[in-house]
């Protein structure tokens, strides 16, 4: 993730046409917290890039994945491990919050070339040194951006596509969890939550103190009515990172189940430890329901006959394991705090 660049002559940060940064505290109007939102979906190119900064971590618990991944990592994708490092600030134009990969990389390939040759600047001004092909990437050299692309596509291939369903799910179950938090305990409790220590001060949530990593790189980031949209990330595990794009204000924290366990071969899943509880079927609409469906969705996803859905759904409802909400003709269904605990082990 880039770093943003700050105006250190003022109290309030101002930040650059964007990027992203670590922030101590982030400075909420009334109409900040009426226009904060959750992302519908991960963003490739964010977690592909926290994907390659948490390969160089030492974050003892994605241990066993860096062993995996770097046996299998092709040396086409080596070019990208020289852009982002370990801290994950690398230059801005690599990682855009666009919703699907082919659009991300769309936005990576049409940076225009005084912005991209702006960010390799102050990439190598912290004393990296620059290598031959990334300095043609400012000049716009094909070949050059041909690298990028290719490296883009390696790593993509060999960390997010066999890992998507995981991403997905782990990303979901956050999102389904939070928003259930959010209904229970109100918009400043949840912000509060997403990073630990956070606490508010007034208008303002503190996200670290003056001795966490990042505190330098700015006092206060001021939202001034825009809103934020929350994006949980299952390869992040540092502090909540805040960026501004054309699309908006995002902020990056680290999902409550980060990767590794989402992938870790001795983890109970969901449905094989609740089958004896649920049975199998029981099991599989329960798990399907950490993002609102409709019975139709269940129908169509799980195969099942209507009158099962209605059957399985009620019996979940009667459990307080699911809620149900009737919208038109359609009824949406969804995971009750209890649900997503028996699913995924969140706390309460």
């Amino acid at each position: 993730m880039g770093v943003r660049a700050w105006d250190t002559h003022s109290v309030r940060a101002r930040p650059n046409r964007r990027g992203w940064g670590l922030v101590p505290r982030l400075r909420f109007t009334a109409e900040d917290l009426l226009r904060v939102t959750f992302a519908d979906e991960p963003a490739p190119m964010v977690e592909l890039t926290l994907a390659v900064a948490a390969l160089q971590r030492s974050d003892p618990l994605f241990a066993p994945w860096r062993r995996r991944t770097v046996r299998t990592l092709p040396r086409s994708a080596g070019p990208l491990r020289e852009l982002v490092p370990a801290t994950g600030k690398g230059p801005l134009f690599l990682d855009p919050p666009a919703r699907g990969f082919d659009e991300g990389l769309d936005g990576v390939l049409s940076t225009p070339a005084r912005f991209v040759r702006a960010e390799l600047r102050r990439v190598h001004a912290r004393g990296t040194r620059p290598l031959p092909w990334t300095r043609l990437l400012a000049d716009r050299d094909g070949e050059a951006w041909r690298i990028l692309e290719a490296a883009v596509r390696a790593a993509r291939a060999t960390m997010l596509e066999p890992a998507w369903d995981r991403v997905r799910a782990g990303f979901d179950a956050e999102r389904a969890w939070r928003l259930q938090q959010l209904a229970r305990q109100g918009i400043r409790t949840t912000l509060a939550g997403l990073a630990p220590g956070a606490r508010w001060h007034g208008t303002a949530l503190e996200l670290g103190g003056a001795d966490t990593e990042g505190a330098a790189e700015g006092l206060e980031f001021a939202l001034d009515g825009q809103g934020i949209t929350l994006l949980p990330s299952v390869f992040w595990t540092g502090r909540p990172l805040v960026g501004t794009y054309p699309q908006g204000t995002f902020l990056v924290y680290p999902a409550v189940t980060p990767l590794p366990l989402l992938d870790d071969p001795g983890r109970p899943h969901a449905p094989t430890a609740l089958v004896a509880l649920l049975g199998r079927t029981r099991a599989a609409v329960l798990e399907c329901l950490v993002q609102p469906r409709t019975s139709t969705d269940l129908v169509r996803e799980l195969g099942l006959a209507k009158s099962s859905v209605s059957e399985h759904t009620k019996a979940l409802r009667a459990a307080r394991l699911t809620t149900a909400q009737r919208d038109g003709k359609a009824v949406w269904h969804s995971c009750t705090p209890l649900g997503l605990e028996l699913l995924g082990g969140f706390p309460a």
